[in-house]
């Protein structure tokens, strides 16, 4: 008997096949269980209301049907009484996908506590711990739910690649960007939070201390594996997200709010200790995982994936393209680049849905690792590569529609840009003088436009190039008095710069050049610079 077989004959449900109830006839005691063809157990248990918020099934505490439960592979729905059965390996991490209009317990520093890993003998001694050896499977692995009010407008905040190399650069993530999430009314009326990996440079013994900085945020905080997640000394890809596992749970998960769908996934394989390297891929039973999963998901729902390494940079990113691209509304976000760039995918990249498909590579928490001159605090300005300063974003979703705002570190809310003129022209250089934009959160689908003074707004054309302020920043690191900090890395070809000249003709004299932005979702900020001529 195949897998798939004995699960259907279980009487649930393997996603994309109908549900029918358990009875007493087809139950087995856990050391009745077949095993399959892998030689596999299988485990059960409840997915329950928590009416008491204790965390532990109580007799009064009914189960609830229809609710997804996953072991990494299969997917499956509980049945009347709440109860799921799926089979387990040795290294099986199980876990209910969060429905819509319910909560899961959280964990100390406001993690999600929605998994159970069966490991029975543990992870290997690696340098930092992994899971420790969980024993036999318990009789019934229950999943706690309570009821929650789940508007479908919401908001979520984003962090790319925190990354702190030590304690010194956690306290700047503490003052540089969790305190501004404290105090921005839009962040703050966020439901969760997620990170896309580099939750840490290496230094895996610091995820405490960095997740009672983030949770301090006062919401529950979801986590992405990212390339400096892992166990270096692993052998093999298999144990390098021990470490992780122990800290956040399984590194691939999914679960919904209001009528959004979240799958975040790890997409960075390790190569081995004994060939260090990494390269951005999607597993098998990752791909499997995703299918199945969709397969309980509503064609009218958006469809989010988060990721660690862009989606351009995954070696098999078209089977990811072709489990989603029938769907209407999908949008997918990664970190990893340390740069902030829309990508809108289409035919030429290998995507064969409807429309353009939306990925977001996003700004980073630590910029450029916490690079550049201190500023009057002792926090370095880490300016990233193309220009733009590291930040996080807050997503607004509205049914199956979504809108992205940028906030920049340490700056107002309206900061959006950066314009770049002389302080002097000369009048009769006026009319050659380019004035360069760099619009932090741009895409190709902005609008960009200029004014001098009381005059016409003309469109500025989008010209990828070298950050003209970044550059100034190298020159002075290379100059006779570098700033103190750690040096900057090399420019970055930026796609979110604009350029234009100034009209010809202008007076001797000071003019304000205004620029006025709207991008993709209709957001519109104006900044202003001041001129010299003469």
């Amino acid at each position: 008997m195949n897998r798939r077989d004995f699960l259907r004959n279980s009487g649930l449900l393997v996603a994309g096949f109908a549900l029918a109830p358990l009875t007493r006839a087809n139950t087995f005691l856990l050391d009745e269980f077949p095993k399959n063809e892998q030689g596999n157990r299988f485990a059960e248990g409840f997915v329950f209301h928590d009416r008491n918020g204790s965390g532990k099934r109580d007799e009064s505490d009914p189960g609830i049907a229809g609710i997804a439960v996953s072991n990494g592979r299969e997917v499956v729905l509980t049945d009347r009484n709440g109860r799921w059965k799926l089979p387990v390996d040795e290294d099986t991490i199980l876990f209910v996908i969060k429905p819509s209009g319910w909560k899961v317990p959280l964990g100390p520093n406001n993690l999600p506590k929605y998994y159970y890993i069966h490991k029975p003998k543990g992870s290997p001694n690696y340098r930092y711990p992994g899971v420790s050896a969980t024993g036999p499977l318990p009789t019934s692995i229950d999943f706690p739910l309570e009821p929650q009010k789940e508007s479908n407008k919401f908001r979520m905040v984003l962090f790319g690649d925190p990354q702190p190399r030590n304690q010194t650069e956690i306290d700047y993530i503490s003052h540089d960007v969790v305190e501004q999430v404290a105090r921005d009314a839009a962040a703050m009326d966020a439901k969760f939070g997620l990170s896309l990996g580099d939750e840490m440079f290496d230094i895996l013994s610091l995820y405490e201390s960095l997740n009672q900085t983030v949770g301090t945020i006062g919401v529950p905080w979801y986590n992405t594996v990212g390339n400096h997640d892992l166990n270096f000394d692993s052998a093999d890809n298999e144990g390098a997200t021990d470490t992780f596992h122990r800290v956040f749970g399984p590194s691939y998960y999914a679960f919904n709010y209001a009528k959004v769908h979240f799958i975040v996934l790890n997409d960075v394989i390790w190569e081995g200790s004994a060939k260090p390297g990494y390269h951005g891929e999607i597993t098998a039973k990752q791909l499997e995982f995703v299918k199945n999963d969709l397969a309980t998901v509503p064609k009218d729902r958006l469809v989010v994936i988060a990721m660690h390494i862009p989606i351009l940079g995954v070696k098999n990113r078209e089977e990811l393209y072709r489990l989603i691209e029938d769907r209407p509304y999908t949008f997918s976000l990664s970190a990893h680049t340390h740069l902030q760039e829309h990508y809108f995918l289409s035919s030429k990249d290998g995507w064969r849905g409807k429309d353009p498909h939306h990925h977001l590579n996003h700004v980073t928490v630590c910029g450029s690792w916490w690079e550049g001159a201190f500023d009057e605090r002792g926090i370095p300005h880490a300016t990233m590569s193309d220009g733009g300063p590291n930040g996080y974003s807050i997503i607004e979703f509205d049914n199956n529609r979504y809108k992205v705002t940028f906030r920049a570190a340490s700056r107002p809310a309206d900061d959006q840009m950066n314009i770049w003129l002389p302080e002097l022209v000369a009048p009769a250089s006026v009319g050659s003088t380019e004035v360069i934009v760099n619009v932090f959160a741009g895409s190709e689908l902005s609008l960009v436009e200029m004014r001098v003074g009381s005059g016409d707004w003309t469109r500025m054309a989008n010209s990828p190039g070298q950050d003209p302020y970044f550059l100034k920043l190298k020159e002075l690191e290379a100059g006779p008095k570098p700033p103190t900090g750690l040096k900057l890395p090399n420019p970055s070809i930026t796609k979110h710069l604009w350029k234009s000249r100034l009209p010809a003709g202008l007076a001797v004299g000071t003019h304000a050049v205004e620029v006025k932005t709207t991008d993709m979702f209709g957001q519109t900020y104006v900044d202003r610079r001041i001129l010299r001529v003469g």
